[in-house]
C-alpha cells in the first residue's frame, strides 16, 4: 500500500503541480445477501484488500478536474453549472458524487482530483461503489466536511441510481465506507443498523475471477431489479403490513402467486429465502460452524443461479470445482450476477492449494485463464497520511 500511495501522490504532484490529500476505499465481496439490498434485506459483505486511491488539491478556476491513472484520461465540469448528465464512461462515477454532494447542498471549490486503483473492473467486487466512496472522501476532505458514514454511504449511492443510472442498493457503498478488518459486517439495509461477526481463523475467503464481465447499469441487471420491483409492488398492494419485500414471507408469496409473472415470483422468493440464509449464516458463524455456513452458501448460490437467473456455465463450473475439494466449506457466485467472481471459504492452511486445482481445473473445462485472490476482512474508506505510514 505505500508504494501505491507514494506513487499516487507523485503522480498528482507532476499532473497537477500540488501536493494533495490523499484517500483511499477498498472493493468488497458479498459472503451472502445477494440482490437483497434494494428490498430492504439483509446482506453480509465484507472489505477486500483491493483500493481505489484519489488525491485532491485545490484550483482556482471554478472547474472541478478528475484524472484516471488507468484510463490515463482528464476530464473537467463547471462545478456551478454541473447537470446530470450520464456520459457511459468511467467519469460518470466521480461526476456522480460531485453532483450528489452538490445536490444535497454541499457547496464545493475548484479542484483537481486524481484516482487511481487495482480493483478488478466488471468482476462484481464493487469497483464502481470503491471510486465513488474515494472520491466522496476526497472532497468532503478537500472541503472540511465531515459526514456520518450513513450519509456518505447514502450520498454515493444516490450518484450511482440516479446520475450513473445502476440499479443498486445501499449494500456496496456501506461497507465500503465502513468496513473494519477482521470482521465481516451483517448489515440491515433498511434501517443500516449492522453488526460485525468475526471470521474463524482457520479460515480464508477465496475469490475467483470468471473472467466473465458485467455491467450492472444496463441490460439483465436492471430487467431483474424491474422483475422484483413488480413483484414486491403487487405484495404491497395485496398483503397489508408489507411495504419492501424484506417485509414478505413465502406464505404471502404463495397467496399472491396468481397475480404476478412466474418471473417475478422466482425472482421474490429468491430473495424472501436469501434473507433468512443471511440469518441462518450469522447464527452458523457466531457457532462456529463452517460446515452450516458453506451448506447455506451454496444453497444461495443455487437460488441465484435457478429462481434468480443470474448466473452462467463459467461461474456455475467454479462453484462445482470449488464444492468437488474437501477443504472448501461452501461456494457461490458473488455480486450482481452475469458473470463475475466467486467467493469461497476454505481451510486456511489449503487455501493455496485450493486456488491451484480451481485455476486449472476451469482452465482445462473452460480454456479461461481464471484469477483467484486469497483475502481477509479490510478496513473501510480512510484517509492516508501524506508521508510515511501505510
Amino acid at each position: 500500500m505505500k508504494v501505491e500511495k507514494e506513487r499516487a501522490l507523485q503522480e498528482h504532484r507532476l499532473r497537477f503541480g500540488h501536493e494533495g490529500l490523499i484517500y483511499a476505499a477498498p472493493a468488497r465481496v458479498n459472503l451472502i445477501g445477494e440482490h437483497t439490498d434494494y428490498t430492504g434485506g439483509l446482506v453480509m459483505p465484507m472489505a477486500i484488500d483491493f483500493k481505489t486511491i484519489a488525491v485532491v488539491s485545490g484550483r482556482q478556476d471554478g472547474l472541478a478536474v478528475f484524472y484516471s491513472a488507468n484510463y490515463e484520461e482528464e476530464v473537467s465540469f463547471e462545478i456551478a453549472s454541473l447537470a446530470r448528465a450520464a456520459s457511459g464512461r468511467w467519469s460518470d462515477y466521480p461526476a456522480g458524487v460531485l453532483w450528489s454532494l452538490l445536490e444535497a447542498g454541499i457547496s464545493m471549490a475548484g479542484c483537481n482530483v486524481s484516482l487511481m486503483g487495482n480493483v478488478p473492473l466488471g468482476a462484481g467486487l464493487s469497483s464502481s461503489a470503491s471510486i465513488e466512496v474515494a472520491t466522496a472522501m476526497a472532497l468532503l476532505g478537500h472541503s472540511g466536511i465531515e459526514l456520518p458514514l450513513e450519509k456518505v454511504a447514502t450520498l454515493c449511492r444516490r450518484a450511482e441510481n440516479e446520475y450513473v443510472g445502476a440499479k443498486s442498493g445501499i449494500m456496496d457503498q456501506f461497507v465500503v465506507a465502513g468496513a473494519v478488518a477482521h470482521r465481516a459486517m451483517l448489515l440491515d439495509c433498511r434501517s443500516l443498523s449492522f453488526e460485525l461477526l468475526p471470521l474463524p481463523d482457520q479460515v480464508r475467503v477465496v475469490i475467483c475471477n470468471s473472467m466473465v464481465k458485467h455491467a450492472v447499469a444496463t441490460g439483465e441487471y436492471g430487467n431483474r431489479r424491474d422483475e422484483v420491483e413488480v413483484g414486491q409492488d403487487i405484495l404491497r398492494r395485496e398483503r397489508p403490513g408489507i411495504e419492501l419485500l424484506r417485509d414478505a414471507t413465502l406464505e404471502d408469496l404463495e397467496v399472491c402467486k396468481g397475480k404476478m409473472t412466474e418471473e417475478s415470483f422466482s425472482r421474490c422468493r429468491h430473495i424472501i429465502t436469501e434473507n433468512e440464509r443471511v440469518l441462518d449464516a450469522r447464527k452458523a458463524l457466531l457457532d462456529g460452524d463452517m460446515g452450516k455456513f458453506g451448506e447455506l452458501m451454496v444453497l444461495a448460490h443455487e437460488s441465484m443461479r435457478d429462481d434468480f437467473a443470474a448466473s452462467c456455465p463459467e461461474i456455475d463450473g467454479l462453484v462445482r470445482i470449488a464444492m468437488e475439494q474437501q477443504s472448501c466449506f461452501g461456494a457461490r457466485i458473488t455480486g450482481g450476477g452475469f458473470g463475475g467472481c466467486t467467493v469461497n471459504v476454505v481451510r486456511a492452511d489449503k487455501a493455496e492449494r485450493f486456488v491451484e486445482t480451481l485455476k486449472r481445473e476451469y482452465s482445462t473445462s473452460t480454456g479461461i485463464q481464471a484469477e483467484c485472490f486469497v483475502c481477509e476482512p479490510s478496513d473501510g474508506a480512510l484517509e492516508l497520511a501524506a508521508k510515511g505510514g501505510a
